[in-house]
């Protein structure tokens, strides 16, 4: 057992990290599973961090409180900016939900009486545990798995594959649109508000364009087929630039190298279940 303690010491943050990433690929999964190219997910993630935070540090209310407040606050603000966006579609959708992100990234530098502005809140209780993101993690992925297995779920295959015959067939389109992107907001928002209290310090250059391209990253690398697929992806994307640091300087040309062959060999990702049932009938022959 003294190995696991010492590792648990050396690469608790790693680990706990990878959680809150594949919360946050879970988060892009479930709004591209609706057919949404949305791009909030960034935004959605620091609003619920600085809700958190700031509940935590101002008012001083219990951990489990502050996290209900950064899943709450980002929720509530994808149901206001919901109805004009989710209008829009494909890369015109992703457009407007980077706007919206860039808005966000402004508002928390310009209220620096609130927020720290460009300095960042400091003196964030660590209050995160590893049972809290795996609970999390666990609840999340069940939610998920039952959601999909649900009416909602095949409404959102239905929308996913086209909108107009779902809405011919009496699927209120609009209105489970609504559902994924306010879920997904939800989710990202506990992740950030984990997060948060797991770093100790959180800026607004945390969630900006470069974290939003990551989280969709996580999502199509892993696989969109299933929920294994986003948290495969986030195991690699936080995996894989400590695997390369023997690398040093050529460890981001590396890095980058290697999901460009494994997007262009591997177009539907890593994790996909049609492809490993055509290899086992192969296999079986």
């Amino acid at each position: 057992m003294d190995w696991l303690i010492n590792f648990w010491q050396i690469y608790s943050n790693l680990v706990l990290t990878i959680g809150i990433n594949a919360l946050l690929a879970l988060s892009i999964w479930l709004t591209l599973s609706c057919g949404l190219l949305a791009m909030a997910n960034a935004a959605f993630m620091g609003i619920g961090a600085y809700t958190a935070s700031l509940l935590t540090l101002s008012l001083g209310v219990p951990f489990p409180v502050a996290l209900a407040g950064g899943i709450a606050a980002p929720t509530l603000v994808a149901l206001l900016i919901g109805g004009p966006t989710l209008r829009l579609s494909g890369v015109y959708l992703a457009m407007a939900t980077l706007g919206f992100g860039e808005v966000v990234r402004v508002l928390i530098l310009n209220a620096e009486s609130l927020t720290g502005g460009a300095l960042g809140l400091n003196g964030i209780p660590q209050l995160t545990q590893g049972w809290h993101v795996a609970a999390a993690l666990v609840a999340t992925l069940l939610i998920l798995w039952r959601l999909r297995r649900s009416r909602i779920g095949r409404a959102f295959e239905a929308i996913k594959e086209d909108a107009v015959a779902a809405s011919l067939m009496g699927i209120g389109v609009m209105a489970h649109k609504m559902l994924a992107f306010a879920l997904g907001a939800g989710i990202a928002g506990l992740a950030g508000a984990l997060n948060a209290h797991l770093t100790f310090f959180i800026g607004p250059s945390e969630f900006g364009f470069d974290r939003g391209v990551d989280i969709l990253t996580m999502a199509i690398l892993g696989g969109t087929g299933g929920l294994t697929g986003p948290v495969l992806g986030a195991l690699i994307i936080t995996l894989l630039p400590e695997l390369l640091r023997g690398l040093r300087d050529f460890r981001t040309m590396v890095n980058g190298a290697i999901l460009v062959l494994i997007v262009l060999f591997l177009p539907k990702g890593l994790w996909d279940p049609q492809r490993f049932k055509s290899w086992f009938r192969r296999g079986s022959k």
